[in-house]
């Protein structure tokens, strides 16, 4: 499992010919969710199988999917709650200034004066959106993922540098 990367989660079955609803996690979802391609569905629990996407469409920002040998709509329902993967070597470089979440979590967390806010245990929203879930002990801070907040990212290190504007922690705290 470690040199795989969750793509999605079936979210349930979709229609009578054997599609699912994913929701996603990723934000590459047009480059690893298209027709031909192949996916690994499942955990270390479940066991792990190969499936090549048959057919794709997208509907309200999630895929559907139909999966090769995937036919009816009870094939379908079975698959739900499936966690979907790909090769973490088929993951292309991204540009400058964006990452992979798996990179991020698990980097501690920073401000410039170098006091520890926390670990980053998830990464949440959308590319444009994203933000930082750092656990600090008390409960969750949400920091958003943008240049001027997070200023220095280094994933080699496991450490991530934040200048929040002054009050962003508090508010954020869940």
């Amino acid at each position: 499992m470690d040199d795989l990367l969750l793509i999605g989660r079936v979210a349930r079955a979709h229609g009578n010919r054997g599609q699912v609803i994913v929701d996603l996690e990723t934000d590459f979802a047009d480059e690893r969710f298209k027709p031909g391609g192949v996916v690994i569905l499942g955990s270390s629990a479940s066991g792990l199988e190969r499936r090549a996407i048959r057919e794709v469409r997208f509907h309200r920002g999630r895929p559907i999917v139909g999966f090769e040998g995937v036919e009816t709509m009870d094939a379908a329902e079975a698959l739900a709650g499936t966690e979907l993967h790909v090769p973490l070597a088929s993951v292309g470089p991204l540009p400058d200034g964006t990452y992979h979440h798996f990179e991020l979590v698990g980097c501690d967390v920073l401000d410039t004066m170098g006091t520890p806010l926390g670990r980053v245990t998830a990464v949440e929203g959308p590319l444009e959106l994203s933000r930082l879930v750092v656990e600090d002990g008390r409960g969750e801070i949400l920091i958003p993922l943008a240049a001027h907040i997070c200023v220095t990212i280094d994933p080699a290190s496991r450490r991530i540098v934040v200048d929040p504007p002054e009050g962003l922690i508090e508010l954020n705290r869940r």
